[in-house]
């Protein structure tokens, strides 16, 4: 195999992601980026199957053994597009000039209706994480902090010196 087709083999990224199955479908947390996807059995199925060593035929030929209906490359590459979408793809080939650029829409009516469901991710951002027990009320200072010093609250959103350098007056904006 030479090193241009190693390019062409799609792999899974599997660094600073928390993944839980849960009923057939993956629920993928992204601590990079704070983001939740949860892909359904088929895109699941396409994202364990990256690894780096596996070509699109040979992941569509494994779906077809899970899944046990004849499952074209077509629905491999779309979900290739969308895990590249999600930022949950280290290497992804270039779609077929004939699929590249496609909506959602034009896949569904290239491939048609498979009896296998086409891969879906679902993303949600995640809020980040806030210091704990150090929030007040709106418009009220921590007592005995200082306004712009770590774990000082205005309106209700936790602050840190980087995030709040100064407050004028020593008050709350």
């Amino acid at each position: 195999m030479n090193k241009d087709s190693i390019s062409e083999l799609p792999r899974a990224r599997k660094e600073n992601l928390i993944v839980k199955d849960v009923d057939g479908e993956m629920l993928v947390y992204d601590l990079t980026n704070d983001k939740a996807h949860c892909l359904n059995k088929t895109a699941a199925l396409v994202w364990n199957s990256c690894d780096g060593q596996s070509t699109v035929s040979e992941i569509a030929q494994f779906l077809t053994a899970q899944t046990k209906t004849k499952v074209d490359d077509a629905v491999v590459w779309l979900a290739l597009d969308q895990l590249q979408k999600f930022n949950l793809l280290e290497a992804a080939p270039a779609a077929p000039a004939h699929l590249a650029g496609m909506t959602r829409r034009q896949w569904v009516r290239n491939v048609g209706f498979a009896a296998v469901a086409l891969p879906a991710i679902i993303s949600i951002a995640a809020p980040a994480a806030q210091a704990q027990g150090s929030c007040v009320n709106p418009g009220q200072r921590a007592p005995g902090v200082a306004c712009g010093s770590p774990n000082q609250c205005c309106s209700n959103v936790c602050c840190t010196a980087a995030t709040v350098p100064a407050c004028p007056n020593n008050t709350c904006q």
